[in-house]
């Protein structure tokens, strides 16, 4: 009896010593109360509490969390009712008031955040609450911030995660958006066929003016060969009568000679003198002017022969 005895005091020494031993983990801190009044915060490792004395009253998670409130109806500015859910990320900075000084802090944050958003919006109208979600985000949190301040919380971000207008309202958005997409698609080809039209005509322009190069162009250099043409024609001809001229002077020179060589008579002399001023006298001109020393050379044939003797020698 004795031993049984002994057995059960020392399983009640045991309990009592392990429920007295309390680990707080990292992120986290204990309240602990001593005859029902705030004692002191335990902190991160082994704890001991006083056994009938000391309570653990909570343990509060210093980590951020984050609240995904459930849609809320609001009313805007012109009367338009929308269902709007919000996401809330707060931590606790101060654990004794977050334990003491509200009973259901999260329920007061929801409750919170729906009155706010409320007054935020009805200050809106339609357009603005559905384009404005930075200016709504960042006076709702910094509402709530001041609000939960004295219970020990700190509200780091508000975010608006839908905003859901009335069924009617939503189609007349989609009909207003479809319109407005048209709008710039109308707008977007007529740019298009602007530019490609700009584009054609500066191309067409190009090309005139391409055309219009080489055709000049060409016509430098038709008239340049035209001129190279004629030059070496003109040589050419110049040429020709050079050959001719030379052909006769030195066939008039052979045929100096041939009379020389062969003593022509006066009477043969007289007649190629005739011959001679008769060539001249079919010339262009009808007027046919001697000097008065060739008159009196041709009336004696002595000097005829003697102009034909000279002509040989040179």
């Amino acid at each position: 009896m004795a031993i049984f005895a002994f057995v059960l005091l020392f399983s009640f020494i045991i309990t009592i010593a392990f429920s007295s031993i309390r680990i707080i983990r990292q992120s986290t801190v204990g309240i602990v109360e001593r005859l029902g009044s705030f004692h002191k915060k335990a902190e991160t490792g082994v704890n001991i509490l006083v056994p009938f004395i000391d309570k653990m009253k909570a343990i509060v998670d210093l980590r951020e969390r984050v609240i995904d409130f459930p849609p809320q109806p609001v009313i805007t500015k012109d009367n338009v009712t929308m269902q709007i859910d919000t996401i809330v990320y707060f931590k606790v900075t101060d654990p004794i008031f977050y334990v003491y000084e509200i009973a259901n802090p999260i329920a007061a944050i929801e409750y919170l955040t729906a009155t706010t958003l409320r007054n935020i919006i009805g200050e809106l109208d339609l357009d603005e609450t559905l384009t404005s979600r930075d200016l709504i985000n960042s006076k709702l949190r910094i509402i709530l911030d001041e609000a939960t301040d004295k219970w020990g919380i700190k509200v780091n971000r508000v975010e608006l995660k839908n905003i859901n207008p009335p069924r009617d309202i939503q189609d007349a958005m989609e009909k207003q958006m479809r319109a407005e997409r048209e709008r710039r698609e109308s707008i977007l080809r007529a740019e298009g066929e602007k530019g490609a039209a700009i584009l054609r005509a500066e191309g067409q322009k190009e090309a005139a003016i391409l055309k219009a190069e080489a055709e000049k162009e060409a016509n430098i250099r038709r008239a340049e060969g035209d001129k190279q043409s004629q030059i070496l024609r003109a040589e050419g001809q110049a040429r020709a009568i050079l050959s001719i001229q030379t052909a006769k002077a030195e066939g008039m020179k052979r045929m100096l000679l041939a009379m020389k060589e062969s003593q022509p008579d006066e009477s043969v002399l007289a007649i190629r003198s005739m011959e001679a001023l008769e060539k001249i006298a079919q010339g262009k001109s009808s007027k046919l002017i001697l000097p008065s020393e060739a008159v009196n050379m041709l009336a004696s044939v002595k000097g005829i022969k003697e102009v034909l003797t000279d002509a040989g020698e040179e």
